[in-house]
């Protein structure tokens, strides 16, 4: 019996506009280095991935652009920046492999889901390529006949 991938139970955010904007090829598991009020609002889920990135910096992935909103009740002694830039952590032949496809191949990362994994907040990053228009609207076509399908087998 081979072995199934185990879809990311506990989800925190999803960024849907990842999948419509992008053709996601490959998708990758980033570990996440947040502070302890970050924690406390994830798990309260309050984090938006909406209009989020990944960039390279310094050989390194960081996360643009999330959103976490802080928690009143936390962080009381450190001023909270809800937008700072995150760094994701992963093994380096990973960040050198997705660093190549990026500079070389003309793909980007972008960050698809937030979740939590054995305790520990994980992003799920898709290696894309941009879609134009005329495929963004085929997207849509297909996400509407599938409801009008999903409609007529209702009904009849």
């Amino acid at each position: 019996m081979a072995k199934q991938k185990k879809e990311p139970s506990n989800n925190i955010a999803s960024n849907k506009k990842a999948r419509f904007d992008f053709f996601i090829e490959e998708d990758f598991e980033a570990g996440m280095a947040l502070e302890g009020w970050e924690v406390k609002s994830m798990r309260a889920g309050r984090v938006q991935l909406k209009e989020s990135y990944v960039n390279i910096h310094q050989g390194e992935l960081y996360l643009y652009g999330a959103h976490i909103t802080p928690l009143s009740t936390a962080s009381t002694h450190k001023p909270a920046n809800p937008v700072r830039p995150r760094k994701l952590l992963m093994k380096r032949y990973e960040i050198n492999r997705l660093i190549g496809q990026v500079e070389r191949a003309g793909y980007t990362l972008a960050p698809l889901n937030l979740y939590w994994a054995r305790g520990r907040a994980k992003l799920k990053i898709g290696l894309a390529k941009g879609k134009k228009q005329h495929d963004k609207r085929a997207t849509i076509k297909d996400r509407d006949w599938k409801r009008d399908q999903q409609r007529i087998l209702k009904g009849g």
